[in-house]
């Protein structure tokens, strides 16, 4: 497969690996949940690189939808590289502004995409769908970068939204008036296994299902057995002599087989010109493949956004150009999983935050969201407009937007990087369920729960093939005397399995940890050791 090529890529393919975990602080005030916690609705606000990595030890292949609208590289957005990239290159990228006159405006834009888009995928499930929003100046690079990413055998679509319903001041020749959304499966291969899996639009045929037998199968509508295009042309005699073809000009719907089957089971009705099939709305309900050109009515402008936000905030211009919440219901409905995690790294006005809400009240979902957000707006627009649509709106003309959507919502910043220098010097310490949950999901690749773990016994996880322990405290002085000795390996549960235990230091030899089935690590330096370990 052909490879994008940018200034700064053999920095960058691989940074993701490199950006540390921060902790997560929650700042309860912001939030509207009594007590803050990562398994909540999630406004985190900080750098989205670093949030998603920190976000990975309970996320790790859990979430089901992403939506991002990142910066369209206009020139005219006023963004900046800031990821601290190990190259003089990069460095001197840093805080710049990249306006329409940068001539490496495009592999700056490049180089922010390709490891954000790489840290989304992890977070990703098996049966996970991204959409991203894009227009003309990027969408080319977007699309190579996430064949690349994604791999291009699990590319959907290209949509395509008008999103304004005017002419652009600024045209010249074309009125750009649409963008793009650019859809690629986790493994698109798991949507094609079964038909209930499929992406589908659901469409309310309803109005067209009138007739009932009452004879338990539903509602129903009369279809002509004949079609444009489908079987070649026969002559069918029905059991009670009615003899049928295609009109000229057509062909049969239905083979003679199915024909038949269907005379059997009551569902040929006869009495008019022709014979005609019923069709039963139950068997319609999984919806239609949707088109790849959007329809406003379905998705909405940018000026529908726009009225969103006024009508929550009470005046315009909070934020420029936000998406309708009528595109990204859309884009969710199109999994269809009430339960989906829903994660935007882009935030911008919270609009997916809205939108969840506002979905999972009409139809009972329980889906959740994850926002995250760099910019200083973070609890000014997009928190705030997430707790008003939760409390409710006073002057909004939805009425479930005016008496509240409900729902609750933990806000986190980002805190300091969790270093193996601060560990060994002391600066920064972080939490024992902090270096718990960032040990047991760097160690075993696997989700990390903190409602398991036991701190008595420094339980914080298990594996197919092992308990894992963390001896440690967040104390210079504590630490300093924290050791693997014999009692506490005596103290340790007893069983069959086997037992990773992290630990400053040990005082057991080699005889001693295999008689009470130990592997041991050592604090902060062999975290990655783990994985060759419990892997082989």
């Amino acid at each position: 497969m052909p490879r994008l090529n940018f200034k700064g890529r053999v920095f960058v393919e691989n940074h993701h690996l490199a950006v540390p975990f921060h902790e997560l602080l929650p700042v309860c005030e912001k939030g509207t949940s009594e007590k803050a916690s990562l398994r909540d609705n999630l406004i985190v606000h900080g750098d989205n690189l670093a949030a998603l990595k920190a976000l990975l030890p309970t996320y790790h292949g859990k979430v089901k939808c992403i939506y991002i609208d990142p910066p369209y590289n206009t020139g005219n957005e006023g963004w900046a590289y800031n990821d601290n990239v190990n190259s003089p290159l990069m460095q001197d990228w840093l805080g710049r502004v990249v306006d329409r006159d940068d001539l490496t405006r495009h592999d700056k834009w490049c180089c922010m995409m390709m490891p954000r888009l790489k840290l989304l995928r992890e977070l990703l499930r098996e049966d996970g769908v991204i959409f991203v929003s894009i227009d003309d100046n990027e969408v080319h690079h977007l699309r190579a970068i996430m064949d690349e990413v994604f791999g291009e055998e699990n590319f959907f679509a290209m949509l395509t939204r008008r999103a304004m319903h005017t002419v652009r001041n600024s045209s010249k020749d074309f009125n750009k008036n649409a963008d793009y959304v650019l859809a690629y499966a986790r493994r698109k291969a798991w949507f094609e296994t079964d038909k209930s899996r499929y992406i589908r639009h659901m469409v309310d045929k309803s109005k067209s299902y009138r007739l009932n037998d009452d004879d338990g199968r539903g509602n129903y509508k009369l279809d002509p057995l004949h079609a444009r295009n489908e079987y070649d042309l026969y002559t069918h005699t029905f059991e009670n002599g009615v003899v049928w073809s295609a009109p000229e000009g057509s062909y049969p719907r239905y083979s003679r087989e199915t024909l038949q089957r269907m005379e059997q089971e009551n569902r040929i009705v006869f009495g008019g010109k022709d014979p005609q099939a019923k069709r039963y709305l139950a068997e319609v309900q999984e919806g239609q493949p949707p088109d790849t050109f959007l329809r406003t009515e379905d998705v909405g402008f940018n000026k529908d956004g726009t009225g969103e936000l006024s009508e929550i905030f009470g005046r315009g211009g909070v934020f420029s150009q936000p998406k309708p919440t009528k595109l990204i219901r859309f884009l969710i409905s199109l999994v269809r999983d009430r339960d989906a995690i829903i994660l935007d790294s882009f935030a911008g006005s919270g609009t997916t935050a809205h939108t969840v809400l506002a979905q999972n009240q009409e139809d009972g979902g329980s889906r959740r969201f994850i926002l995250i957000e760099c910019e200083d707006y973070a609890d000014r627009i997009t928190a705030e407009r997430v707790r008003r649509v939760i409390n409710g709106v006073p002057d909004a003309k939805d009425e479930a937007l005016k008496a509240g959507l409900g729902g609750t919502f933990s806000y986190f910043e980002l805190g300091r990087p969790m270093r193996q220098e601060s560990l060994l010097d002391g600066s920064h310490l972080p939490s024992w369920e902090k270096l718990a949950g960032y040990i047991f999901f760097t160690a075993t690749g696997q989700e990390f729960n903190p409602d398991e773990t036991d701190r008595k016994t420094g339980f914080i996880g298990r594996t197919p093939s092992h308990d894992v322990f963390l001896l440690y405290e967040p104390d210079v002085e504590k630490l300093k005397n924290l050791a693997l000795t014999l009692p506490v390996a005596r103290a340790l549960p007893t069983g069959s399995r086997k037992k990773l235990l992290f630990a400053p230091t040990k005082y057991l030899d080699r005889d001693y940890l295999h008689r009470y089935r130990i592997d041991f690590q050592q604090l902060p330096f062999q975290i990655y050791e783990a994985i060759e370990r419990l892997d082989q």
